[in-house]
């Protein structure tokens, strides 16, 4: 599956996410826990994925670099 981007927001216990195409329709929406979410974003190509930083997401943001995808980290609170 190829999606252009994706965002991912940090929940209590799952991780939400929202994933894009070239046209800006959201083609998925799901829940994950981290395991999940990994293996997921393992075998998608992805121009783009953005979440917010703080201390939960940046061992995230490392893993999903590893994986090949480009992580922006977007401050918290904007």
């Amino acid at each position: 599956m190829e999606l252009h981007t994706i965002g991912i927001d940090l929940g209590r216990t799952v991780f939400h996410l929202v994933a894009l195409n070239r046209h800006s329709e959201v083609v998925v929406r799901k829940k994950f826990s981290s395991t999940q979410l990994l293996r997921f974003t393992a075998n998608v190509h992805v121009a783009l994925i953005g979440m917010e930083a703080c201390a939960g997401l940046h061992f995230l943001g490392r893993a999903l670099r590893e994986h090949g995808h480009e992580v922006r980290l977007i401050p918290a609170g904007m």
